[in-house]
């Protein structure tokens, strides 16, 4: 038990710099998170895979417990589609579900993570909706840091 990843993943807030995460390992990550159970099967979740190193400064810029992006190499937001009845009911829940399975499958694969929350913040929510041009009826939950823990 003492090994089992649901009793040894932890938040990470420091990452080693410069260190990339390879497309397969992204694409495991990404994949368990669409398998999250959701609302009415719904799975009304869009993700953000955020790699350029400007995008990530202007995170830092707004958002005051994003430093750890200064060494991550990544991080995923996780928003919500609401543009049905279930999506403006649900979101919340589903995209959490996703986040959780995210940072299970990143630890199953030697990365740390950490969640850092946007919603329900109105400014960090609108700030990085203008960043990435999301259209309106997608909203950001949380963005997942994602490196190699150098911690």
């Amino acid at each position: 038990m003492e090994n089992d990843i649901f009793f040894t993943r932890r938040s990470v807030r420091k990452y080693v710099k410069g260190k990339e995460i390879e497309d397969e390992k992204l694409e495991y990550i990404l994949k368990a998170a669409m398998f999250a159970p959701s609302a009415n099967n719904r799975r009304n979740w869009e993700f953000i895979v955020v790699k350029n190193r400007d995008s990530l400064n202007k995170i830092m810029e707004f958002h005051p417990y994003a430093k750890m992006l200064e060494t991550a190499p990544m991080c995923i937001i996780v928003c919500g589609d609401l543009s049905d009845e279930s999506g403006k009911l649900f979101w919340q829940q589903n995209c959490s579900a996703a986040i959780e399975n995210l940072m299970l499958a990143a630890k199953s694969k030697d990365l740390g993570t950490v969640w850092v929350a946007i919603a329900p913040v109105e400014e960090r929510m609108n700030k990085t909706i203008e960043i990435f041009n999301i259209p309106k009826h997608i909203k950001p939950l949380g963005l997942i840091a994602v490196g190699y823990p150098d911690e």
